[in-house]
């Protein structure tokens, strides 16, 4: 009977399990509706904004955005992390250290590489081995434009007092609630539409293309690293909903497997009684 109250207590374990899976798949549903709203709308602006900037910056004359798109040797390479806070989330948080680990050793291998980190996974996943030289996981408690546009402000002032010689973000791109595509894209210095594929427009500049062009780089900067950390946000509750659908799944189907095998068990007990029963019987009657 020991083994029947070691699977009964089980079958309580596995269930409660699978009410706590089932519960935040629902919060992530709700919440992933509003996240995807939210970057679905956001796309296409910052989208053009980026074409917009990436075209003018093929024609710059002058200062006017030369400290932003200053192509140098590079020795010192800064690699912007987004992921997310906490875990439960499937491989959303592994692809991104993974992609870190990669640039560290890989591709930066013989230049120095520091980290800043947004979300308290990357932090305690890269300090370990690398130096992060900045944490904004609290960017999350209050995720707007004005709060990023701070760390944005951040990595333009290192690029530009030439701290570092080029600056990268690393995100999880939102597909749909099931994929994530981990994108690798170049923050600072700009790419200019040499390196990109854009059409060719001829724009028409009041009151002059300097003045514009100074104000729009640092806006389209902002926005460029607000776009990846909706993008991240939206893909971590789309991770999790999946991750704890998937939980829940599994669960029930343990839970369905110890019933079973707790009713063969208390079947194969009763069996035994009876037979313990029978042949005290018939030991009475010889």
């Amino acid at each position: 009977m020991a083994n029947l109250k070691e699977i009964r207590n089980r079958i309580a374990s596995v269930s409660s399990t699978m009410q706590i899976t089932s519960a935040m798949k629902m919060v992530s549903a709700a919440k992933l509706k509003k996240a995807q709203d939210a970057i679905t709308a956001m796309r296409p602006y910052a989208n053009k904004l980026t074409e917009l900037l990436q075209s003018l910056s093929a024609s710059l004359d002058g200062d006017a955005g030369s400290k932003f798109s200053d192509n140098r040797d590079v020795h010192k390479v800064l690699v912007v992390a987004i992921t997310s806070n906490r875990g439960l989330c499937g491989a959303f948080n592994s692809n991104i250290i993974k992609q870190c680990i990669t640039l560290a050793e890989d591709t930066y291998a013989n230049q120095q590489i520091d980290f800043v980190a947004i979300g308290k996974k990357a932090n305690d996943a890269l300090e370990k081995k690398y130096n992060v030289i900045n944490n904004h996981s609290s960017v999350y408690d209050a995720l707007t434009f004005e709060n990023v546009s701070e760390i944005a402000e951040e990595l333009m002032t290192l690029f530009t007092n030439g701290s570092y010689d080029k600056i990268e973000i690393i995100y999880n791109k939102f597909k749909n609630a099931a994929t994530q595509i981990v994108m690798t894209e170049q923050f600072l210095p700009i790419v200019s539409v040499a390196e990109t594929e854009n059409t060719n427009t001829d724009y028409i500049f009041e009151p002059a293309k300097a003045e514009i062009v100074a104000q729009l780089i640092p806006k389209s900067l902002r926005t460029q690293l607000y776009k990846g950390i909706r993008d991240s946000f939206a893909s971590e509750h789309g991770a999790r909903m999946t991750a704890m659908h998937k939980a829940t799944d599994n669960a029930t189907e343990l839970r369905d497997q110890l019933k079973l095998t707790y009713n063969k068990a208390r079947q194969a007990a009763i069996t035994n009684e009876i037979l313990e029963i029978v042949g005290g019987a018939e030991a009475l009657n010889n």
